[in-house]
């Protein structure tokens, strides 16, 4: 019976649902949200925008999936059958996405903070100085 609806969700020659696909390939958490993703147009299948998650999709497909901080390419190499380990699931695509682009460091080099003597409130050492001045610890007689 599973043998079944596995072949009624791969379709026609081997493809699969896009939402389905999506899950499979590890792109997205749930196929819920492979769903979202399909009908709010931010999947692409050779650069034919679709709004239906049931939409198949083949091996040699062009999938472009906008996330929400990256666009990835991917080739569809294979459909799969299950939701597997993330090692199988990159088995099912080539990733042609450029790499991201480095954004400059906004991460300065620390600075010892310089005060001018009597300019402001006294550091925790200036305190402790001053402490030991008005109680009159570490004078000698």
């Amino acid at each position: 019976m599973a043998d079944n609806a596995r072949q009624k969700d791969a379709g026609p020659a081997g493809k699969l649902r896009v939402d389905k696909w999506l899950w499979y390939a590890r792109v997205v958490k749930s196929r819920s949200l492979a769903q979202q993703l399909v009908k709010t147009g931010k999947v692409r299948i050779n650069a034919t925008k679709i709004s239906s998650p049931s939409t198949a999709v083949g091996p040699d497909d062009v999938l472009t999936v906008t996330l929400t901080r990256q666009v990835k390419i991917l080739k569809v190499v294979a459909c799969g059958t299950r939701r597997g380990p993330a090692p199988e699931a990159q088995q099912l695509y080539d990733d042609l996405s450029p790499p991201p682009e480095k954004k400059p460091s906004l991460v300065r080099p620390a600075k010892q903070a310089v005060r001018e003597e009597g300019a402001g409130r006294p550091t925790k050492k200036e305190r402790r100085e001053l402490s030991r001045f008005r109680s009159g610890a570490g004078e000698e007689f």
